[in-house]
């Protein structure tokens, strides 16, 4: 008797296009993470950014008021004219708060760095979130309270007698509205700070 026997042949294609489906998938997927990757990282830059034009805001804001000590040039035996931010509580806070907001953004670099490098990573990203919002919030408190004794500096209050000083201390006006300009300038810069932590936590 002959032995039969019987030959199969397999495709040499099907087993190297097994290999080379596999491959295709991760490469997609890595694609996909790299580019998500990629604008988030650039999100963290721009936010490493802005938080150092928000000290330079909040240092200024801080700096000018403590410096906006004023005395007029005739005094008498017993009286002499001066104003300076420690004269009024509400500067004073002013000078506080803004120190403190300029001392936050200072530490929060090193986190935005980590937001930086792990672009993708959400802890970092979310503890700035609820940090910057409780400075903005403190912030705008600062802002808004020396705003609204700028105004009587410059305008007083007839209603209560409160007569206007800009006129005689002209310079400790100058410097005070000019701190409280740069405050409201720091408060643009941590909108805009939080609305980025915000896009960056978004889910894509």
């Amino acid at each position: 008797m002959k032995n039969e026997s019987t030959i199969i042949d397999v495709p040499a294609e099907s087993s190297s296009a097994m290999k080379g489906k596999a491959p295709l998938i991760g490469v997609a997927k890595d694609h996909t993470t790299s580019g998500s990757g990629g604008y988030k990282r650039g999100l963290s830059i721009f936010d490493f950014l802005l938080r150092l034009a928000a000290i330079v805001a909040a240092s200024v804001a801080a700096g000018t008021m403590f410096t906006s000590d004023e005395t007029l040039p005739f005094f008498t035996q017993f009286l002499q004219f001066q104003a300076g931010y420690d004269d009024i509580p509400t500067f004073q806070f002013f000078v506080i708060a803004m120190s403190i907001v300029s001392g936050y953004l200072v530490l929060s670099l090193p986190i935005s760095v980590v937001t930086i490098v792990r672009p993708l990573a959400t802890a970092p990203r979310l503890l700035l979130l609820v940090l910057d919002t409780a400075a903005l919030a403190f912030n705008m408190a600062a802002a808004s309270s020396a705003t609204a004794i700028s105004y009587l500096a410059h305008n007083g209050n007839q209603n209560t007698n409160w007569l206007p000083i800009c006129q005689q201390f002209g310079d400790f006006c100058l410097k005070s509205s000019g701190a409280v300009v740069s405050s409201f300038v720091a408060v643009v810069f941590f909108t805009i700070l939080v609305v980025l932590s915000g896009v960056a936590l978004k889910r894509h």
